[in-house]
């Protein structure tokens, strides 16, 4: 644990409470990509297989549950209980786009062929993607509400400071992984456009929009 990787889980938390307050206090999702979350429940469950096999600390396990019911819970409010506010016409984006590569991937690129390491390989591949409905949806309505803005910049931050975090560790201990570092990379990259947006836009009061 360092500096970047606590930073980076307090920046996905800091996401994801934004999206429940943003759903419940509302009592609509719109505006959020449901196949997004979708993604993000079967990427949590895939990476943490291992939750009742492999103990690491208490602080370990404790965000592995803090995950998984935040991701089943989002998913529940979008689908069950406000699904007359889900704008199914705008998330249209095709989830076996992202989910077959991630499955053929974790299959011949991972780091031991044995079945909790292929799946956790297949949540690394399959998180770095798992926006990528959110920003479609974002794209083909052309705006984002802030409280939306502000979701996705958090989940951004989480990654950056994961790659930073990454980099600490190569240099501080020796440590390095490809696959997820790759992954981290490829995941940044696709919020790098919304970034620019947030901050020239969302913090300066204005709303921000996309190109359609």
């Amino acid at each position: 644990m360092n500096v970047f990787r606590l930073s980076g889980d307090v920046a996905h938390l800091i996401a994801i409470i934004i999206l429940l307050l943003k759903i419940w206090t509302s009592r609509s999702c719109a505006g959020i990509s449901g196949k997004s979350q979708i993604l993000f429940a079967v990427t949590f469950v895939a990476r943490y297989l291992d939750l009742f096999t492999n103990y690491v600390s208490i602080y370990n396990s404790v965000m592995k549950i803090v995950y998984l019911l935040a991701s089943f819970g989002t998913v529940y409010l979008m689908y069950m209980k406000f699904k007359a506010t889900y704008d199914h016409n705008h998330d249209t984006f095709r989830l076996e786009f992202l989910i077959l590569p991630a499955i053929a991937l974790s299959l011949i690129i991972n780091h031991d062929f044995a079945v909790i390491e292929v799946f956790w390989t297949f949540s690394i591949y399959l998180e770095s993607v798992a926006i990528l409905p959110q920003l479609f949806m974002v794209s083909k309505t052309g705006e984002a509400e802030s409280i939306t803005s502000h979701y996705l910049f958090a989940l951004g931050s989480y990654r950056a400071l994961y790659i930073v975090n990454w980099i600490y560790r190569y240099y501080m201990e020796g440590f390095y992984d490809m696959i997820a570092t790759l992954a981290g990379i490829v995941q940044t990259v696709l919020y790098c456009d919304f970034f620019y947006l947030y901050i020239t836009k969302v913090l300066k009061g204005k709303k921000l929009q996309l190109p359609a």
